[in-house]
């Protein structure tokens, strides 16, 4: 159903102290909410405590598993969601390892939703990071997108209010990338509502 609004989740996967992930966030919301066909929320991982310590059956075997008190509102946001962005940089050709403790305490949250990738660093733009997520995502069955935007030397691109210098090709970008979210999120939707992800028959 090409006009449905879905509920999109844009995740801030770095906590790191005067990280840059809020302001290429911020960015992206703004033209989330100008594509029109999404109801967009702001997920700061900074507001959620991750611990390191996983109980000993994992997710996937025991979807309601026991999680931290102040973890609730982060299960149900993310539940909430038919779409996902992930805004990661690199860290040390990698993602960061708050954004690995949020998806390793979530499973079924993850089944069956579109995900797509904002990224920034100094040289590769998110890319490396995307591509491993990619794989991770795609454990928790969940489908990512193709395309997907990047600022390599990101520093050199915003200026000092937040915006874009040259903001036409990474608008660009990030449009077919919430084209193609919409598309997914949509299918996958009306499929998970027609029947839960993983039943038979």
């Amino acid at each position: 159903m090409p006009s449905e609004t879905l509920n999109l989740a844009v995740i801030i996967g770095s906590v790191r102290q005067e990280r840059f992930g809020p302001v290429v966030a911020n960015w992206f919301v703004e033209r989330a909410e100008r594509h029109g066909r999404f109801a967009v929320d702001l997920v700061d991982l900074t507001e959620t405590p991750l611990p390191l310590e996983l109980p000993p059956l994992p997710p996937a075997l025991e979807p309601d598993m026991a999680r931290p008190a102040e973890m609730a509102d982060l299960t149900r946001r993310i539940d909430a969601a038919d779409a996902i962005v992930v805004v990661t940089p690199d860290y040390n050709r990698s993602f960061p390892a708050s954004l690995k403790a949020a998806i390793d305490w979530h499973y079924t949250e993850w089944e069956a939703k579109a995900v797509g990738f904002v990224g920034y660093s100094g040289g590769s733009g998110g890319l490396l990071a995307i591509e491993q997520l990619r794989q991770v995502f795609g454990e928790l069955h969940a489908h990512t997108v193709r395309d997907y935007v990047s600022f390599p030397r990101y520093f050199e691109l915003f200026g000092p209010d937040g915006d874009l210098k040259e903001p036409e090709r990474h608008d660009a970008n990030a449009k077919t990338m919430l084209d193609q979210l919409h598309w997914w999120g949509s299918i996958l939707h009306d499929a998970r509502r027609d029947r839960p992800y993983g039943a038979k028959g």
